[in-house]
């Protein structure tokens, strides 16, 4: 064994009734370093975590902690042992303060009684983000912190375990461009302690920002590890997909049709300022800017699930009123929101009653579901959007990221309808599944559906959208075409510049 390697799993097997999830795979982490684990969704890295966590039982194979055979037998005796986990849902109480989030279970007690000693936590609280460069208010209750300053907590909290090994499971999924840096930075300073950091992303530019090694995990197997400094992005997708992904975004062109969508004049107070834009058929319109621009708000204004003040929406060049989701679902609009498993399906239920669960009024014959149909309708969805399930009767959380957000397009396909709305559709999904995701649009706008497409990935709606609306502060600061739109022309206005954009290369004012 290296002298520095604290973390050694070795044939690690992990079987599931018809699916081997991690077949003989090993993985190592070392002192100070970030080890980062990447594949596409179902490759078998949550798993392999998961096992690392206590979380799931592993069938064969065996785990060394500083080089000491080790058996995890629960979250809690992992914690014990130093390995901490922070999933990409935060595991925090949101009515409880910070300090009592870190100390959870463990608060520290009065002499000789039951009652909690609240300076010494208070201060023990400090102490710990302290190590960390972190200053926050640790009586505040975390529902009041931001999602970067949550995340912190959750470091904190880790932390408070004397954690050695740190399992970070997209942990940028919803930072911005400053809180991500910071997160960079934060990472980094817990290196230089010592800390052995497992990393999981999609996103690959990621990897060569904080990595020293990363692990490619393909069908359960471990296809290869190779040190960041000497590996390319092609090299990595081509092992994470098992093929060459030639063209990241495979925009297709069509003839521009008539307008299917148009808002007027769209006002909240303190939201949304004077939105008006269009879309027509056969076009993909790109929403972005910085997060708190107003992007989401301004989608679920149009959906019916935020009042608005005032404005105007025509569908077909007819005026509607969308007061409520409802309203919207029977004009034929529809929504993929940008937290898929709270607000876009029940995860907790079957793929075929996901699917049919916005248009169960369809499938209704006399007062009875007819069940037949939705079975015919369900299966249809699932072989045109290529969904991968065992069977329509599989829990919609057992299934990947990619292909719950397959089943959140069947659910809006099966309401037949005409405009959709996409709230950072790839968000949290692989490499292989986006190319799906992007040619499902492209064949949505090929059958004349309305597409909007919100997203915060600038090469994404640049590379998928013909035209680009860039939102500040509740407003539409800029609409850019497609030939015309860079990223340094997007973040100018993204960050409030107004009058002429500067080129590509050219200095960026950002805020």
């Amino acid at each position: 064994m290296e002298k520095n390697v604290i973390l050694e799993m070795k044939g690690i097997v992990k079987r599931y009734p018809g699916v081997v999830a991690l077949d003989e795979v090993d993985f190592d982490l070392r002192s100070g370093e970030v080890h980062a684990l990447v594949g596409e969704n179902g490759a078998g890295k949550s798993t392999l975590v998961k096992v690392l966590a206590g979380a799931t039982a592993m069938d064969a194979g065996e785990i060394r902690l500083h080089g000491e055979k080790t058996e995890i037998l629960s979250p809690h005796h992992a914690q014990e042992l130093g390995i901490s986990m922070i999933y990409q849902e935060f595991n925090l109480s949101p009515y409880l303060s910070v300090a009592e989030n870190i100390f959870l279970g463990r608060e520290p007690l009065q002499k000789r009684t039951p009652f909690i000693d609240w300076s010494r936590m208070y201060k023990d609280a400090r102490d710990i983000l302290g190590r960390i460069d972190v200053s926050l208010d640790v009586r505040r209750p975390v529902n009041e912190l931001s999602i970067a300053e949550q995340q912190m907590v959750e470091i904190g909290k880790a932390l408070s375990f004397n954690a050695k090994i740190l399992v970070m499971d997209e942990p940028s999924a919803t930072l911005t461009e400053h809180e991500l840096e910071s997160l960079f930075d934060l990472i980094r300073s817990l290196k230089q302690q010592g800390m052995g950091i497992i990393y999981i992303s999609h996103r690959m530019e990621e990897l060569f920002e904080v990595g020293d090694r990363v692990t490619v995990m393909r069908d359960g197997k471990r296809i290869g590890t190779e040190d960041v400094g000497e590996v390319q992005k092609e090299q990595i997708i081509r092992m994470m997909v098992g093929r060459t992904i030639t063209e990241e975004f495979p925009k297709q062109q069509f003839e521009r049709g008539p307008e299917v969508l148009r808002v007027q004049g769209l006002n909240r107070t303190g939201v949304l300022k004077d939105i008006s834009f269009s879309v027509h058929r056969g076009e993909i319109v790109g929403i972005t800017g910085l997060v708190g621009a107003g992007r989401t708000e301004l989608a679920r204004a149009v959906f019916g699930a935020d009042p608005t003040d005032s404005g105007e929406v025509f569908l077909d060049n007819r005026k509607v009123k969308i007061r409520s989701p409802q309203d919207a679902i029977k004009l034929g609009v529809g929504l993929l929101t940008e937290d898929r498993k709270n607000q876009g399906l029940v995860i907790g239920m079957k793929v075929r009653e996901n699917i049919t669960l916005s248009g169960l009024r369809m499938l209704v014959r006399r007062i009875f579901i007819d069940l037949a149909k939705e079975k015919a309708e369900t299966e249809r969805y699932v072989t045109e959007l290529q969904i991968k399930t065992p069977s329509i009767e599989q829990l919609v959380k057992n299934l990947s990221g990619g292909n719950q957000q397959k089943v959140v397009l069947a659910k809006w396909l099966f309401t037949k309808s005409r405009m959709l709305l996409f709230d950072e559709p790839t968000r949290g999904i692989d490499v292989g599944a986006k190319r799906e995701i992007y040619r499902l649009i492209n064949e949505l706008v090929s059958r004349g559906v309305g597409v909007v497409v919100i997203s915060s990935e600038l090469p994404e709606v640049i590379g998928m959208c013909d035209r680009i609306l860039v939102m500040h502060e509740g407003r539409i600061a800029a609409e850019i075409p497609h030939a015309e739109a860079t990223q340094e022309k997007i973040m100018y206005y993204a960050t409030g510049g107004d009058g002429s954009a500067p080129a590509a290369g050219q200095h960026v004012p950002r805020s």
